[in-house]
């Protein structure tokens, strides 16, 4: 097994899964109404803390109750998969099914631009990383080996800095929601710039320690 990728998968996984139940929550909190069409805003009016604060999403179902109650669901799914069963037989199909799963229900939208990149990492867990082994130089293999750990808590922590100002609209000393907006935008960006080294170190630590 390919420890780094797994973890990479894991622990990204996870926190996706905290997003899709945190949109399902402000969701739930709208009540039993109809959400009046597919693209919603997972947070409503009476819960917005900041002109930015909508969390949009999309759903199939024309109710907000029901949707969060699916989204929180989802979410909880993608936890579990990601930390004790991503690994297994049919693991990466799963988890696929679980993030499709919770972008129809209500889970979020901007989900749909990373999660393929999990799946594919996903698939490589138990695989053999020979294409990987012959395109990246011993010498900057075992660079970004050495710094993979790092490169997984900074994209863990710009994920989770998104998600709490896209939520909160909270930027120590920053008071205008646009440049708010833009710190979260900055951050997303940061967090795929580092999802990329992340994932591509995760394979070089694991071709480092298990030699061909």
């Amino acid at each position: 097994m390919n420890k780094a990728t797994r973890t990479n998968v894991a622990t990204l996984g996870t926190i996706f899964g905290i997003s899709s139940i945190s949109h399902g929550f402000f969701e739930t909190l709208q009540g039993n109404t109809p959400t009046d069409g597919m693209f919603i805003s997972a947070i409503g009016e009476a819960q917005r803390m900041w002109p930015h604060g909508n969390e949009y999403a999309f759903t199939l179902v024309p109710n907000f109750l029901v949707t969060g109650l699916l989204a929180m669901l989802a979410g909880a799914g993608i936890i579990i998969w990601s930390l004790g069963f991503v690994h297994k037989k049919s693991g990466p199909l799963f988890f696929l099914l679980l993030f499709l799963f919770s972008l129809l229900v209500g889970g979020g939208v901007a989900q749909i631009l990373f999660f393929i990149l999990f799946w594919v990492a996903a698939t490589r867990i138990n695989k053999p990383l020979t294409w990987w082994r012959k395109i990246l130089p011993r010498g900057l293999r075992n660079v970004l080996a050495g710094s993979w750990k790092w490169f997984l808590v900074v994209d863990s922590v710009l994920l989770l800095l998104t998600l709490f100002i896209a939520i909160f609209g909270y930027v120590p000393g920053v008071s205008n929601p646009d440049r708010v907006l833009s710190i979260m935008l900055a951050c997303l960006a940061g967090f795929f710039m580092f999802l990329m080294l992340t994932l591509v170190a995760g394979f070089s630590y694991d071709i480092k320690n298990k030699p061909a």
